[in-house]
């Protein structure tokens, strides 16, 4: 594919409390056309809110893409390219023999990866980025009352 034919995924989480309830949002840009997604869920974290973004942009896709996500989670970022490999051959445990934890959401971003040709790109929050900002207002939004 050509650098044109790119598909920029911008995501965050957010959680009120944690656990407690929580909001999530994928911003998805393609060829000049955008398109929000966003949801919740009454008791989470704050990391399974990050990661379901990223499910939820990925699995918004309709084909194999070639995609930059956007994250201000060194959490997602770190653990789809450091720990994601290890914690397979380990049989989903990690270096210290102990689950991992949000094993099924783990699972999931890993199914979606090998749909799609995906770099991850770690944004600083709360730092004036433009797609971040909206992301985060998005998941905040979605956080059930």
């Amino acid at each position: 594919m050509s650098e044109g034919k790119v598909v920029d995924v911008f995501t965050d989480g957010a959680c009120s409390g944690n656990p407690g309830p929580g909001g999530w949002a994928a911003i998805l840009r393609y060829n000049g056309h955008e398109k929000e997604l966003s949801g919740g869920e009454k008791e989470t974290t704050n990391n399974r809110m990050e990661m379901q973004a990223v499910i939820e942009g990925l699995r918004a896709l309709k084909r194999r893409s070639r995609v930059r996500l956007h994250t201000d989670s060194q959490y997602v970022k770190q653990g789809v390219e450091d720990w994601l490999e290890g914690w397979k051959a380990k049989g989903w445990k990690t270096a210290s023999r102990k689950p991992v934890k949000n094993q099924d959401l783990w699972q999931e971003i890993d199914l979606l990866l090998v749909r799609h040709d995906v770099s991850f790109h770690w944004v600083r929050g709360h730092d004036g980025h433009p797609e971040n900002e909206r992301a985060d207002a998005l998941a905040r939004a979605s956080v059930p009352r």
